[in-house]
């Protein structure tokens, strides 16, 4: 590969020596020169160039930084779960870079002083960088163009099943208005909550968590998924949609690929019912759930099929006393940020995917699909946000190394093979040797203007 365009004094901030690192043309032995935050030459560099700090990568893989794009950091309202900086803290730990926040705290994120709120309480306290989304709602919908617009949002969060109050957007008269008030991709949650509370009785009976995937069932997924792209596509509106948990959704889905992309999640690649909630009870309990193996194996198909975009945590904390509650009482929710990473390095290492398609579905592919700025590839000019990874290194996931307030992984005791080594974002190491090295300095994500997105996504 050539060089970049160098300064004249070929001085680095931080200059990566030895590293296979993972481009858009395929991985190789380079070199990488990084000042002011951003990438200015890759290569043979280790003669030409000088730097404050070097790093030999030798025998790891340089990866473009990995964004989240599905996180709840639960600030504020709920800070006993988690918060921006534990939250962040356990991203940079798991080798993410930037991470996009939901809208469900206390008080919802609606309104421009409430996106203003998190973008300050962030501020000096976010260890990657960060962007919040606007909840989608009747009470604010014809705001929603200019919201959606603001500096630090990423965008529209719809919740037509599983959420509350004025978040809770489950009619078609309100979903088309919301529709119609932006042009961003718009991300959405699909369960029916009507046919949800319909079913509900059926686990109020048993108690038992091993019907989490019964009450909420393919048809109520589906159902819902089917009315928001059918009312997206008769508003012009680009879709996403969230933590895709069925073979039925992935196979309508596939029918829809123009102007709808689709995000899957780790714990419904790596988890099947009825064996996970025999083993971790309501620790597995998610929505939408984890379902049968058959839907896990459709999830891959649809990986292998390019039908999926996107690979998101849907990092969603509670504390282990929020979750013994008796089920159907307990919350659903896991934590999830910092395991993104090494969950699915586990899964390249036994061949269910390549690297290369990885980094599409966590970098390439939220930069891509969200309009992000600068980000998601390693490329001259674009932001030094990289992941270093040790293919080879074996590790056990356990409690202790979660980051989070709630303190636990369903992956507890769970060998890997795969394991982030070194964070750096803007040019800076956050993380070395597996540990914090830095402060605390992530910066929100910037996006492509509406029209330059348009164009360059649909």
């Amino acid at each position: 590969m050539t060089q970049g365009n160098v300064s004249s004094s070929r001085h680095a901030d931080l200059l990566i020596i030895n590293g296979t690192v993972v481009t858009p043309g395929g991985a190789g032995c380079l070199d990488i020169a990084c000042v002011d935050g951003r990438i200015v030459a890759m290569g043979a560099l280790q003669n030409q160039w000088t730097a404050d700090t070097q790093l030999n990568a030798r025998g790891l893989h340089v990866l473009p930084g990995v964004i989240d794009s599905q996180v709840h950091f639960r600030e504020p309202g709920l800070t006993h779960k988690e918060d921006l900086e534990a939250g962040t803290r356990g991203a940079v730990l798991g080798g993410v870079t930037g991470v996009f926040e939901m809208p469900n705290t206390h008080p919802l994120t609606l309104w421009r002083e409430d996106l203003q709120a998190k973008l300050d309480a962030a501020k000096g306290r976010a260890w990657c960088d960060y962007a919040f989304y606007i909840g989608g709602s009747e009470v604010n919908a014809e705001q929603l163009q200019t919201l959606e617009a603001l500096p630090g949002c990423a965008g529209v969060k719809v919740f037509m099943g599983s959420s509350f109050g004025d978040l809770l957007a489950d009619n078609d008269a309100v979903l088309r208005s919301i529709l119609r008030h932006g042009n961003r991709r718009m991300a959405v949650h699909a369960e029916d909550e009507t046919r949800l509370r319909e079913r509900k009785a059926i686990v109020e009976a048993s108690g038992d968590v091993c019907q989490h995937s019964e009450w909420r069932d393919v048809t109520s997924a589906l159902n819902a998924t089917q009315r928001i792209v059918a009312l997206a596509e008769a508003a012009g509106r680009r879709l996403h949609v969230l933590h895709v948990s069925s073979a039925e959704e992935m196979q309508y889905l596939a029918r829809h690929k123009r102007r709808v992309t689709v995000e899957t999640t780790p714990h419904h690649l790596t988890m099947a019912a009825p064996e996970c909630y025999q083993r971790l009870g309501s620790l597995a309990q998610m929505n939408p759930p984890v379902r049968e193996q058959r839907h896990q194996e459709a999830l891959w198909h649809a990986i292998r099929e390019g039908v999926v975009d996107v690979i998101g945590s849907d990092h969603a904390p509670h504390t282990l006393e929020e979750k013994a509650q008796p089920y159907p009482s307990s919350p659903s929710g896991m934590t999830g940020v910092q395991t993104l990473l090494p969950v699915m390095l586990d899964h390249v290492h036994a061949g269910r995917l390549s690297l290369q398609r990885l980094v599409d579905l966590t970098s390439a592919g939220p930069a891509r699909i969200f309009g992000i700025e600068g980000k998601g590839r390693i490329a001259v000019g674009y932001d030094a946000d990289l992941t270093l990874v040790d293919l080879a290194a074996q590790r056990s996931i356990c409690n202790e190394w979660i980051a989070s307030r709630s303190g636990w992984t369903p992956y507890d005791g769970k060998s890997i093979t795969g394991w982030p080594i070194h964070t750096v974002i803007r040019g800076q190491m956050v993380v070395r040797d597996e540990a914090l090295v830095s402060r605390p300095q992530g910066r929100p994500i910037r996006f492509l203007e509406t029209s330059e997105a348009n164009s360059a996504l649909v």
